[in-house]
């Protein structure tokens, strides 16, 4: 049974309360956003939560042990703060959202629900309707080492120890044109070799996209222009003009950590593993037996 402090519990008590509920929404941008169900503007622990009409959430269900607890939050969109675009982008993935009970009369009557993850977010006719997972959802993120050929680390983290701000993994660059939702073409990546940014990401310092990273998947160049191709389409939301911060890509392979980044003694994969089809093919006559290392 959840227990409260003692003046919420005391207005509680009464039967004649004036409770509103309230939504914190903090983005891993930084962003803190304050909506409440409320008619007018309540603060408290330094947020302002701003009526949002329409707001509503949902049916909450609790599990037993270490199942995922989900509930939703719909309503329309029409804050300033809270816009369809924004969702798009996906500004709103996996950001934490307080609930917290509030006696509008006296902010300081209050208690928090729950603390929640945005997951799914569908929109539809102006409206939205975003999940909210439990923090047990934590429990489904794997944790230690992956053993596989691939290294498991990401370029420039602790574990890889390759510096990505060094100028030799990284360029500024601007949009030249917008070749389609995937692919833009890129100023400022001619002192690169193609392939260079391909499996990094770009961190946008302008335009609607301003303080995102987004996946780069390939890096080509026709005819002296530099295409990058994103996982995610971005050709929405970029107009030509918006710069961003390139950053070098690495295909996880033991010859590339070597070769490109000379930093064999620090990958982090096991490269002699032979790969599922090399266990599951038949030998030939024509094969060398000769215990000889799988270095991919």
């Amino acid at each position: 049974m959840r227990s409260f402090e003692a003046g919420f519990a005391d207005h509680i008590a009464t039967g004649a309360t004036t409770l509103a509920t309230c939504w914190r929404i903090a983005r891993k941008d930084g962003a803190v956003l304050g909506f409440t169900d409320h008619d007018e503007v309540l603060t408290f622990d330094g947020t302002e939560f701003l009526p949002a009409h329409g707001l509503d959430g949902g049916e909450t269900s609790g599990k037993l042990g270490p199942q995922v607890d989900t509930a939703e939050v719909a309503g329309i969109i029409h804050s300033e703060a809270l816009t369809e675009d924004d969702i798009l982008m996906g500004r709103y993935d996996g950001a934490t959202v307080e609930i917290f009970r509030v006696n509008w009369g006296d902010v300081a009557e209050r208690a928090l629900l729950s603390r929640d993850t945005i997951g799914e977010i569908t929109r539809e006719d102006g409206r939205f309707r975003a999940e909210l997972r439990s923090g047990q959802q934590k429990l489904n993120v794997a944790k230690g080492r992956l053993y596989q050929a691939l290294c498991d680390a990401e370029l420039g983290d602790v574990r890889c120890g390759i510096d990505i701000e060094n100028p030799a993994y990284k360029a500024e660059a601007s949009v030249a044109e917008v070749h389609d939702r995937f692919r833009l073409k890129l100023n400022g990546l001619d002192g690169f070799a193609e392939g260079w940014f391909a499996f990094g990401k770009a961190s946008w310092t302008s335009g609607k996209r301003v303080g995102l990273a987004d996946r780069v998947t390939a890096h080509a160049r026709i005819g002296g222009t530099d295409i990058l191709t994103f996982a995610e389409p971005v050709g929405d939301w970029v107009l030509a003009g918006d710069t961003l911060t390139a950053y070098a890509g690495c295909d996880r392979r033991f010859s590339t950590c070597k070769a490109r980044f000379a930093n064999a003694a620090n990958f982090r994969g096991f490269p002699h593993i032979p790969g599922s089809d090399f266990i599951l093919r038949y030998p030939g006559n024509d094969d060398v037996m000769q215990g000889r290392a799988l270095v991919k």
